[in-house]
This record gives C-alpha cells, sequence and structure tokens, in this order.
C-alpha cells in the first residue's frame, strides 16, 4: 500500500507558498499557487492532499497530514455543506475551490487520511515540511 506524507508552506502567511507531496520517503510532487499568487498555509496544504489523492489514482493508500483542519474538512464537514447546496449556516466556506475538489477527489478515493501531529519529529512529516518550504522558495525565484 502506498504511504503519502503532504505538507503546505507559506511565508509570510499570506505570502509565496509551497506544498509537497512525498511517497516512499522521496517528493513525487512539488508545487505552488497558479501564477505564483499569493497564498495561505491552509490552502497549500489542501493543494498538497488534492495532488496526493490524483496520484494515487483510485489505489488503496493512506495520505499522513499534519493538517487537522483538512482532515475535518474531508471527513466531518463537507459531506453536510454538500447536502446543503456548498453553504453552512454561519457564512461562505473559506477556500471552496479547493474544499470542493479535494472533498470530490477524497469520495471516489480508496484513501485513509491520518492526522500526524506537525513539528513533533516525525521524521517523514518533517521531511514533507522541509520539501513544502523547498518548494515555496523555488516558486519566488
Amino acid at each position: 500500500m502506498r504511504i503519502y506524507y503532504t505538507d503546505g508552506s507559506a511565508s509570510p502567511n499570506p505570502g509565496p507558498g509551497g506544498f509537497a507531496v512525498l511517497l516512499d520517503g522521496k517528493p513525487v510532487i512539488l508545487g505552488s499557487e497558479p501564477d505564483n499568487k499569493s497564498t495561505t498555509n491552509i490552502r497549500m496544504e489542501g493543494f498538497a492532499l488534492i495532488n496526493a489523492l490524483k496520484h494515487a489514482s483510485g489505489e488503496q493508500c493512506e495520505i499522513w497530514t499534519d493538517s487537522e483542519f483538512w482532515v475535518n474538512v474531508i471527513t466531518k464537514w463537507a459531506p453536510s455543506w454538500e447536502k446543503n447546496g456548498w453553504k453552512k449556516r454561519n457564512g461562505e466556506i473559506s477556500n471552496l475551490d479547493i474544499v470542493q475538489e479535494v472533498y470530490s477527489l477524497y469520495k471516489k478515493s480508496n484513501a485513509k487520511l491520518v492526522w500526524i501531529r506537525g513539528h513533533n519529529h516525525h521524521e517523514l512529516n518533517e521531511l514533507a515540511d522541509h520539501w513544502a518550504n523547498e518548494a515555496r522558495k523555488k516558486h519566488l525565484s
């Protein structure tokens, strides 16, 4: 089974951003916002998950992320938002473009999302963080 590690970075936040998807401890996808526009950590974390799901191509996998926010969006909140026409009771859904894409990909996938506490000395999570920062730096040049 494939095991992915993902991370996103923006510095400052918002600012230039990058994301990384690792498989077998090696970066398989590095990227940023289209047109290198200013972004946020949250958006970059979401793009990392989208790209991991696309890379998995429906194969059984685990995707490890330190974004508890995105795990909650995908597994807890998006199902009811979708039922309610992509609306929530107390206002607009932030980053709706990413929410809809990642949720659609997740529903069609055989992926298990695994939350890991960030910056807690987990080797592969730290490596994903490193590569997300490298992706961010690359898009600054």
